[in-house]
């Protein structure tokens, strides 16, 4: 009996979370436009989540080169280390680490944000005095999340490998031309035009679930620190089905 009512639970927040995207789709093409509020998001998205995102992603560079070159000197090929971090890195781990740091800060931004403003009324009087809450906060968050991670990922993507440069070099010298030209030789267009897209769809998800976290609150303060916390869970649990799909598409058209 549980189980079933866990399961109505899990397919009722899913219908919910379908029909909001849904309803983001008919509001976010039809005019008017709210392009300023759009360009403060992608601010406050973006450039704030860059220092976080350039930290992370310099340590992960490189950690992950430090621990994989005693495996690759027992097997006598620590000379091809910048071959492999850099194809780790930019198909997989980058945008991956990325996206889950982005729905860590953004989606638990997006969701208190909106769940106070939920809970205190303010998009209830949103709506008496004639504006549309949901486009004004809802559609120019989702559209600037989706837009600002592809970024984030990208500059990740270059941080981690110069932290991977500087972590080869740790226990021995390698030219900076010579690492570079290592990296870009092993890279190939069907490396990166899916990482690419994807995080896309990490962007969007992030950003849909954290909305929908937020304008779904209820129970005051208690439901707003709630809202948050699971917005990051839910943005996270999709991040990996989107990459687990993404990668079984790439494959099945021969991108991979």
């Amino acid at each position: 009996m549980q189980q079933e009512t866990s399961i109505k639970l899990f397919l009722a927040e899913a219908g919910d979370l379908a029909r909001f995207s849904a309803r983001f789709f008919r509001e976010a093409f039809r005019p008017p436009y709210e392009v300023a509020a759009f360009i403060r998001q992608c601010f406050v998205i973006g450039y704030r989540s860059l220092g976080l995102v350039s930290l992370t992603t310099f340590i992960m560079g490189l950690v992950l080169t430090m621990q994989l070159r005693p495996s690759m000197v027992a097997y006598g090929v620590a000379s091809q280390i910048p071959a492999i971090v850099s194809i780790a890195v930019v198909r997989e781990i980058g945008p991956v680490i990325t996206a889950l740091i982005f729905a860590g800060k953004i989606g638990s931004s997006i969701g208190a944000e909106l769940g106070s403003m939920k809970v205190t009324e303010q998009i209830d009087a949103m709506e008496v005095s004639g504006t549309n809450p949901f486009r004004y906060l809802a559609v120019t968050r989702i559209l600037a999340a989706t837009l600002m991670l592809p970024v984030l990922v990208l500059l990740g993507d270059a941080i981690a490998l110069y932290g991977a440069y500087l972590g080869v070099n740790i226990r021995g010298i390698t030219s900076f031309n010579l690492f570079w030209s290592q990296v870009f030789d092993n890279l190939s267009f069907s490396d990166v035009l899916p990482a690419f897209i994807k995080s896309y769809f990490f962007g969007f998800a992030v950003g849909t679930v954290g909305c929908y976290k937020g304008y779904s609150s209820r129970k005051g303060t208690e439901g707003v620190g709630r809202s948050a916390n699971s917005a990051v869970v839910v943005a996270s649990v999709v991040i990996f089905i989107i990459d687990l799909l993404t990668v079984q598409i790439a494959e099945a058209i021969g991108i991979n």
